[in-house]
C-alpha cells in the first residue's frame, strides 16, 4: 500500500503494436507489475506521435495508427521500483523508460464494501429488444445517422442504447462492407436498446422516418436489471445534501 513521503514515478513509452511472447507488450507489462505488487498502473493510447525513427503515428491514417504510443505509468516506492526495473529493462527492447522522485501527498484507499453492502434489487419482467442496422456512411442533417439516433433515443427517454461497429458484413444490396487495409468503407453499425413496448414502438416510428436505407427489428424479450441500492441514511460515506 502506497504510504505518503518520497516515492518514485515511472513511465514507459512502447509502440502499440510491439510484442512480448506473442502479447501485446504494455499488456504483458502491466501483468507483470500487477504480479509483483505494484500499487496501480494505468496504460493511455495516444493520439498522434513519433520517436526515434522520425516517423509520424496518427490515428487519422488507419495504417499509421497500428504504430502509436502507448504510455504506462505507475508510482510506486524506491525499493519496489528498483525491484522491478531490470525486468522492465529486458522486455523493453524498443521505447523509452523515464524514473522521476516524486512525493505522494495522500493516498486513500477505501475499502471494498462486504457483501451485506454491496445489496442490490432484482427485477425481472417482459421488455422488447429493437435492433437497427445501418451503414456508418448514413447522415441524418450532416451528423452520423447512428449518433442522431442515440441523440433522438435520449431525449425520448428510452433506457439506454448501445452503438455495435462491425468489422465486415453485406446487406441487402449485396454489396460488401469491410474495414480495409488503409482505411473503412461504409461498415456495418447496430444500435441495440433495450425497453417497453410503449416507449419502443413510439421510438420506431422516429427512426423509421431518419433512415434511407437499413433495417428494423423487434423482439420480445425476458429481461433481469439489477439495481445497485443507495447508501442508508446511517452510512457515514453516504451523499448528503447541501445546507
Amino acid at each position: 500500500m502506497l504510504k505518503r513521503g518520497p516515492a518514485k514515478k515511472v513511465t514507459i513509452y512502447v509502440n502499440e503494436d510491439a510484442r512480448y511472447h506473442l502479447q501485446p507488450l504494455y499488456e504483458s507489462i502491466l501483468s507483470y507489475l500487477l504480479h509483483k505488487g505494484v500499487a496501480g498502473a494505468t496504460a493511455t493510447r495516444a493520439m498522434a506521435g513519433f520517436g526515434p525513427h522520425q516517423v509520424m503515428h496518427t490515428t487519422k491514417i488507419e495504417f499509421l495508427a497500428e504504430h502509436l504510443p502507448i504510455r504506462i505509468e505507475f508510482v510506486e516506492a524506491s525499493e519496489i521500483v528498483d525491484a522491478v526495473l531490470p525486468t522492465l529493462y529486458d522486455m523493453v527492447t524498443d521505447g523509452l523508460i523515464e524514473i522521476h522522485d516524486t512525493t505522494i501527498v495522500k493516498a486513500v484507499v477505501k475499502e471494498r464494501p462486504s457483501e451485506e453492502k454491496r445489496l442490490h434489487d432484482k427485477k425481472q419482467g417482459k421488455a422488447r429488444l429493437l435492433q437497427i442496422y445501418l451503414s456508418e456512411d448514413d447522415r441524418w442533417n450532416d451528423a452520423p445517422l447512428y449518433d442522431a439516433i442515440v441523440r433522438q433515443l435520449r431525449m425520448m427517454d428510452v433506457s439506454g442504447a448501445t452503438v455495435y461497429r462491425g468489422i465486415l458484413g453485406y446487406g441487402i444490396k449485396g454489396e460488401p462492407h469491410k474495414k480495409g487495409f488503409l482505411l473503412s468503407h461504409d461498415l456495418p453499425v447496430m444500435v441495440s436498446v433495450i425497453d417497453t413496448a410503449e416507449k419502443l414502438s413510439q421510438a420506431m416510428e422516429t427512426i423509421e422516418s431518419m433512415m434511407q436505407d437499413g433495417l428494423i427489428v423487434m423482439s420480445d424479450v425476458e429481461v433481469t436489471h439489477l439495481v445497485h441500492s443507495l447508501p442508508s441514511a446511517e452510512d457515514p460515506d453516504a451523499i448528503k445534501p447541501a445546507g
